[in-house]
């Protein structure tokens, strides 16, 4: 059953994402990298090629300190997540979705895209996602 989310404030008060909310992402983040069957590698590329001992440290819980460009791709990633979530009603589609080839990406997957380590490409993905359910 679908449970409405609480909409929250179109222009917040703080113009950057707090320590905390970066900190929220990443723990986020690493659950959808294993949702969608991402390996560490590719994980660890989408976020801009951190260290695998950083990596290794995040899937255990101990998050440091995440740097302005990490936790925009952070903000991106769960831009993504959010609009498949929107996109497909079966949560398990929209992982998926992830994984297969995309006409849209020149038969590429999503993940693929993700992958190639700028944050242009998360931005392409989320951009995609957005046009796709109407956003723009």
């Amino acid at each position: 059953m679908l449970h409405e989310v609480p909409h929250t404030q179109a222009a917040p008060d703080r113009a950057q994402i707090t320590a905390d909310e970066a900190k929220a992402m990443a723990r986020a983040a690493i659950n959808l990298f294993d949702r969608w069957g991402l390996s560490d590698a590719e994980a660890r590329e989408i976020l801009g090629g951190i260290a695998a001992r950083t990596f290794a440290r995040w899937k255990v819980g101990e998050i440091g300190r995440i740097d302005r460009d990490l936790a925009t791709r952070l903000s991106l990633l769960i831009g993504i997540h959010k609009g498949l979530r929107y996109l497909f009603s079966d949560p398990q589609r929209g992982y998926a979705w992830v994984r297969k080839a995309n006409r849209a990406f020149g038969g590429r997957s999503p993940a693929d895209i993700m992958a190639e380590g700028d944050i242009f490409s998360l931005a392409r993905v989320r951009a995609y996602l957005d046009a796709e359910r109407g956003g723009w």
